[in-house]
């Protein structure tokens, strides 16, 4: 591993404090905000920053998840189920990275990611929405974490951009249930992948050290303000963040294509 950045407390702090802000409204993990934030304004490499990224989710996370818990905002089966098939589809996808052409899929993911921004202007869920576990919902729910996993090993999207509005839309969760659990099913997905990116040395601790502990001290209070934001709000402003991290992909998709 190179030489990696010594970047402030304070700065690190405060992005810190922002993505663990996201996380607790949005339910997310944060990634897709912090990963380009500590490349471009903190000059860290790409591997660098993903695998710090993965470390500092994880308190914010848990901290995270506790508050939807407290309010009664988690499905406990639900993300156990999703956690089964994220953990094993990130394992698939981390092994064909290498081996799968994504050009493809990425296109296809975005394509998915602007028919949910869509959806989300036209379809509000209810806020006492739950959702019924069957045996064929739980099927399709370790299916949803299984697919979930791939992508965010093939494509590096983070899983909270998939699940929340999944839950929403084809499992009937209202938007809170939505995002409380799928905070809950990051915990072990991000502990399973910190501890590998350990032994490969793609973590910088010292930041990952802080950026956890000011996203842990404000994913709670993003739980909170979640719950005071109407479910017709909170999808209009799940569409502008979704809407950011399509226009980051498409980006990014377009300049590996240039070379540049």
């Amino acid at each position: 591993m190179s030489e990696s950045p010594r970047p402030s407390i304070i700065v690190l702090a405060l992005l810190g404090a922002l993505t663990g802000l996201l996380s607790g409204v949005f339910g997310i993990g944060g990634g897709i905000v912090l990963v380009p934030m500590l490349v471009m304004i903190l000059g860290f490499q790409q591997r660098l920053a993903a695998g710090t990224s993965v470390a500092a989710i994880l308190p914010a996370a848990v901290l995270g998840s506790i508050g939807y818990a407290v309010q009664g905002n988690v499905d406990w089966v639900a993300a156990a189920l999703l956690a089964v098939g994220i953990v094993i589809g990130a394992q698939i996808g981390s092994y064909l990275l290498a081996r799968v052409p994504t050009g493809f899929l990425r296109w296809m993911f975005m394509a998915f990611l602007l028919g949910v921004v869509i959806s989300l202007w036209f379809v509000v869920p209810q806020r006492d929405a739950t959702i019924d576990i069957t045996v064929l919902s739980g099927a399709l729910l370790v299916v949803t974490g299984l697919i979930t996993g791939v992508l965010s090993g093939l494509l590096g999207v983070g899983g909270g951009v998939v699940v929340v509005p999944v839950l929403m839309f084809f499992f009937g969760a209202s938007d809170l249930v939505a995002k409380g659990t799928s905070l809950l099913m990051m915990i072990p997905g991000s502990l399973s992948g910190t501890i590998g990116n350990v032994r490969r040395r793609n973590v910088d601790l010292r930041a990952a050290a802080v950026l956890g502990i000011a996203a842990s001290l404000c994913s709670p209070i993003g739980s909170v303000v979640a719950t005071h934001i109407t479910p017709f709000w909170s999808n209009i402003a799940f569409s502008v963040l979704l809407v950011l991290v399509l226009a980051q992909m498409l980006v990014k998709t377009l300049r590996s294509r240039t070379g540049k």
